[in-house]
């Protein structure tokens, strides 16, 4: 195994927690990328390694979940000996992809759908088990993202722009939205059903109303407030108040 691989990855998972508006997430990206590099001619007190510090820790932006694709080539290229603007425009290059695909498929794709299946199983078998579910597939997958993007980057290197237009990804991308959407799709009548037994067809037609009121009045407060988000977050504050009562 590549030397500091394995300590560069947990690191990757803190990327965010020197977030700020200068340099976004530079400072975690260089602090991630640290192991990688103590290993170049020269070691921890050499030029090269000075060197490929100050620029990690530069403006850098991405999908926290896919930012190890960015830091295994940054490495692989310092570690190549690539030049300074090189290795800058690399940087640059990787920013606006890896955000747009970690969106597409994180915030858009999986987040919804494991929180989709979450909420059928909450329904269907009981609250514990479906935030176990959620949960388990959430984190099963970023945490699978996470590691083939590190090792692509390193793998890689410069060529990094393989692992994006591979046909997994692409795949993916193009699942990921249908697949969401169905899973919220099913969930919300679901749990409105689990919720709404024992109620009243008055009862009933009460809440539906209260629920129209608050989808026009959330549209007109918050009007990028998506119907997807509203749905889920109506869903399992639905789930909360129903199961304490």
């Amino acid at each position: 195994m590549t030397p500091g691989l394995t300590q560069t990855w947990i690191r990757t998972l803190v990327v965010q927690a020197s977030f700020n508006y200068d340099r976004l997430v530079g400072v975690g990206t260089a602090f991630a990328i640290e192991p990688l590099l103590r290993h170049l001619p020269g070691g921890a007190d050499g030029n090269r390694f000075k060197g490929a510090m100050q620029r990690a820790t530069q403006f850098f932006n991405a999908h926290p979940y896919m930012v190890g694709l960015a830091v295994g080539a940054v490495a692989k290229a310092e570690h190549e000996g690539l030049p300074d603007g090189a290795i800058r425009r690399l940087r640059h290059a990787l920013i606006g992809p890896l955000g747009s695909i970690g969106d597409r498929l994180i915030w858009a794709g999986v987040l919804p759908a494991s929180a989709g299946i979450g909420l059928v199983v909450t329904a269907v078998v009981s609250p514990v088990a479906g935030v176990l579910v959620f949960l388990g597939l959430f984190n099963g997958v970023h945490l699978a993202l996470r590691t083939w993007a590190l090792r692509e980057g390193w793998r890689l290197g410069t060529g990094v722009s393989q692992a994006l237009t591979a046909r997994g990804i692409q795949r993916g991308l193009s699942l990921v939205g249908p697949v969401a959407a169905l899973c919220v799709g099913l969930a919300l009548p679901v749990v409105g059903s689990w919720l709404a037994r024992g109620f009243t067809s008055w009862t009933q037609l009460s809440v539906a109303a209260v629920a129209l009121v608050a989808i026009v009045f959330s549209r007109w407060i918050v009007p990028t407030f998506g119907g997807l988000r509203f749905g889920l977050a109506a869903a399992a504050i639905a789930l909360v108040v129903g199961w304490a009562a």
